[in-house]
């Protein structure tokens, strides 16, 4: 059987795996989704004893069913066999009575690691599926996280070219810093002075700028994203899900198709997402909490059915959720109603031209079946790094924190609850200082003596490819006005 793709906004585009994977967005702007996903489905107890690497194989030939087996066993291993600084990948760690899933051992210290560093093989086994003699070039918005990984991963690719857009003001010390030491030679990063959105936005009206398409096409190149927009950058999101529950049952902790919470903390929607894709393929989950920062279009969203973009955009803690356009809502909306190209057209285009939605009742209630929510504040993801760290010596994130918080919320007694931990405490070394009232004490400018002094503090070791920042020197410190990066790509995406 032939996974076919389609796209979110109309019924008339149809790809396979690699075809969507290559394209990244639709030509409609919608989002390629699985047409026939009722018919996959996953034994639960079949798998549970697979190692990561084995259990991706199985999950990922259910989606790209235009990849050989051997491909797809050759992607894996690339990817995760010497990438990653602990053999399960993506380990469960018990904190108290719950359990905190770290997705942050990959060479980026972030959860979009896991995706990005499998999506380039999945681009380059595309193309040779393709037969395709068109160079790619990879445009991505990053809020913080996504960006360097994409680098990581697409670094000196001889097929592909990558061009990084971040909020100049809107990431980390240490997260700037990982993108503008990058080295490749087939990389560009550049900031922005505006906001994740901002660089979304443009980059979405560049994949449907056809004047924009066709310069491209005459000098042989394609677009593409790394976004979790692109399908294949959202599937390998849904193995850790499984590989999370089945460290569950292995660790005797539950029984086999008993019903599991995951807290996430949530910008884009892609995370949650995948959450969602691994429910309908049979993964026992009650409820998906998608856990908000101040920021709170989402919860907002999930509480009422109206989503309204139209409020302040706030800098937190927490910044790569500093997200108010999360793009993969649109999937979610596609399947709860009915895969009705005309809905989602009518709320995306409101969305665009009036910065709000609503959905009906009855497709709330269908969300709120499995989707709830919370928030929080800047001072209580200071406040639970603090507590966390105090009872169980355990260090958060600002992003995880967020998520650990509204677990407490929402705790009920008889269910696991898993939070999804995505990133190391160093890339945001400053706000996890100031949580454990370390900062004024011991104030210093320098960022690597604050993360020295949060190692001393904490025993938690700093990353060793954090640690070599240091060492490297700045490559890139473009910075341009979001209005500019039509002309920018243009002129350094070509190679003019």
């Amino acid at each position: 059987m032939t996974t076919i793709y389609r796209s979110t906004r109309s019924n008339h585009i149809n790809m396979t795996a690699s075809q969507a994977i290559l394209q990244g967005l639709s030509p409609d702007g919608g989002l390629f989704v699985l047409r026939n996903f009722p018919d996959h489905h996953i034994n639960v107890a079949d798998i549970v004893n697979l190692n990561y690497q084995e259990m991706a194989q199985t999950i990922f030939r259910l989606f790209l069913t235009d990849f050989s087996h051997d491909a797809i066993k050759e992607c894996v291993q690339l990817a995760y066999e010497d990438k990653f600084t602990t053999k399960d990948i993506t380990p469960l760690k018990q904190v108290g009575d719950d359990f905190v899933l770290e997705l942050f051992h990959g060479p980026t210290n972030a959860f979009k690691d896991v995706a990005l560093s499998i999506l380039p093989h999945f681009m380059d086994h595309s193309l040779s599926i393709q037969n395709e003699a068109k160079k790619i070039l990879i445009l991505t918005a990053t809020s913080g996280d996504t960006g360097k990984a994409a680098l990581e991963g697409f670094k000196d690719n001889k097929a592909i070219d990558i061009m990084v857009f971040f909020p100049n003001e809107g990431v980390s010390s240490i997260q700037k810093l990982q993108m503008q030491t990058q080295v490749g030679n087939n990389l560009r990063v550049c900031g922005i002075d505006g906001n994740f959105d901002d660089a979304q936005t443009q980059i979405k009206q560049l994949f449907n700028n056809s004047e924009i398409i066709a310069e491209f096409d005459q000098v042989n190149i394609q677009l593409s994203s790394a976004n979790s927009v692109n399908i294949g950058r959202l599937i390998p999101q849904i193995v850790y899900y499984f590989y999370a529950y089945s460290q569950l049952v292995n660790n005797q902790e539950i029984q086999v198709d008993e019903s599991v919470d995951f807290i996430v903390p949530t910008g884009n929607f892609g995370n949650i997402l995948a959450g969602f894709y691994a429910k309908k393929l049979g993964l026992p989950i009650r409820h998906l909490v998608c856990a908000s920062n101040e920021n709170k279009v989402l919860h907002d969203f999930l509480q009422t059915g109206i989503y309204d973009a139209r409020r302040d955009f706030l800098m937190t803690t927490s910044p790569s959720m500093d997200i108010l356009i999360s793009s993969n809502l649109e999937r979610l909306l596609f399947e709860v109603s009915g895969q009705d190209s005309d809905l989602i057209n009518q709320w995306m285009d409101k969305l665009a031209t009036h910065g709000y939605f609503s959905v009906d009742s009855d497709t709330l209630k269908e969300i709120q079946q499995t989707f709830r929510s919370g928030y929080a504040t800047d001072e209580e993801v200071k406040q639970t790094i603090q507590s966390v760290y105090k009872e169980h010596d355990y260090l958060l994130d600002p992003h995880t924190a967020v998520a650990y918080k509204v677990m407490k919320e929402q705790e009920e007694f008889g269910y696991k609850q898993i939070v999804l931990a995505t990133a190391s405490p160093y890339k945001f070394t400053e706000s996890v200082l100031d949580a454990l009232n370390l900062s004024e004490d011991n104030a210093t400018d320098d960022l690597f003596s604050r993360m020295s002094l949060l190692e001393r503090e904490t025993g938690v070791p700093v990353p060793d490819n954090l640690a070599e920042l240091l060492e490297l020197p700045i490559l890139f410190n473009d910075c341009i006005s979001t209005e500019e990066m039509s002309h920018y790509v243009l002129t350094h995406g070509k190679g003019d």
